[in-house]
């Protein structure tokens, strides 16, 4: 299969500018400004097939954006090689820019006092997308978004999940091979983020669009992906399936089990942590190293009907990724 994103050894660089507090400070900022290095990325490495929906995760301020931006050509890397679609981003091509779109949670593209129609009309024009092709794409994204009564409706005048729905529209309005989506549903009730999450299915399955997906939803990432690239620090610590993400962090393994006759909840204090407990079935958390043992410490002091070791869910190690935990650890 084709690689249509190829990312290599990817450095980015930020130098701002300090500044201390109080009027002496500022007057001495202005003066001589002292200036500190952000290392952003070191060396950051993967590659995606043609057609692949990729989760690009990891906490605030990992890297994630910066890489999005660097692959849309808004910002330009400090040294490392980056090819989409045979384009290098930052030469910002035209033909390039016709391939790809960048959708960043919350961020307007649309005209905000007009109605909704003009902005895809606008896009139309710049994608300089014929008429029978524009009208078979709008067509489209409006039927799977099911917006077509909102059409003329004023961009102020519309919810935030109705207006997500229509900067993603306007984003696909030219049928991009290759999706950057930055936070598509942050601010989004639960409702509208199901709808989008479909949408997006929808058109990867339909269109075998190319799309990395950026998200602090673990829903995003449990409906949409297969792969994650976890990203903490500048630095890529995962790149595998989502279901492994467990066996690669997790420390623990869960024993579940179902008894024979009624227990105390003290009785299974002393083999791991209690994750849950009822009369008649118990749930222990226990170190990786020591599961066999403990499970067969279990079996033969208490009488089960029914005992399985499973990996902790795959929401808790998530949930470690966006703390931040897992880099610290490793």
């Amino acid at each position: 299969m084709e690689k249509a994103i190829i990312v290599d050894r990817l450095i980015k660089n930020f130098q701002i500018s300090q500044k201390e507090s109080g009027f002496v400070g500022f007057i001495s900022s202005i003066a001589n400004p002292t200036k500190k290095t952000i290392h952003a990325l070191k060396g950051v490495s993967f590659t995606v097939q043609s057609g692949e929906l990729v989760g690009f995760i990891g906490p605030n301020g990992a890297g994630k954006t910066t890489t999005m931006k660097i692959l849309s050509g808004l910002i330009h890397p400090t040294s490392g090689f980056v090819s989409v679609l045979g384009f290098d981003p930052w030469e910002k091509s035209y033909d390039y820019l016709k391939k790809i779109s960048l959708v960043m949670g919350q961020k307007n593209q649309l005209w905000w006092d007009l109605p909704v129609i003009d902005s895809f009309e606008f896009n139309k024009e710049i994608y300089e997308i014929p008429d029978k092709e524009y009208q078979k794409n709008l067509s489209d994204l409006v039927e799977i978004l099911n917006v077509e009564d909102l059409l003329k409706t004023q961009v102020r005048k519309l919810s935030l999940g109705q207006r997500m729905k229509m900067e993603l529209i306007a984003s696909l309005i030219h049928k991009p091979e290759v999706m950057f989506l930055d936070e598509p549903t942050i601010g989004l009730d639960l409702v509208a983020q199901q709808a989008l999450r479909d949408f997006i299915y929808e058109y990867n399955r339909k269109n075998g669009a190319t799309i990395i997906l950026t998200s602090h939803n673990m829903n995003d990432l449990i409906d949409l992906t297969r792969r994650v690239i976890v990203i903490d620090e500048g630095i890529i610590i995962y790149d595998g399936p989502l279901e492994d993400l467990s066996k690669k962090f997790a420390k623990e393994k869960i024993i579940k089990l179902t008894l024979e006759d009624e227990a105390k909840k003290e009785i299974f204090e002393g083999f791991g942590e209690i994750k849950k407990y009822s009369p008649r079935e118990v749930s222990i958390s226990v170190p990786r190293e020591t599961t066999a043992f403990v499970a067969a410490e279990i079996l033969q002091s208490i009488k089960l009907s029914d005992l399985s070791i499973e990996e902790p869910p795959i929401e808790d190690v998530i949930r470690r990724v966006f703390k931040g935990e897992l880099a610290k650890e490793g």
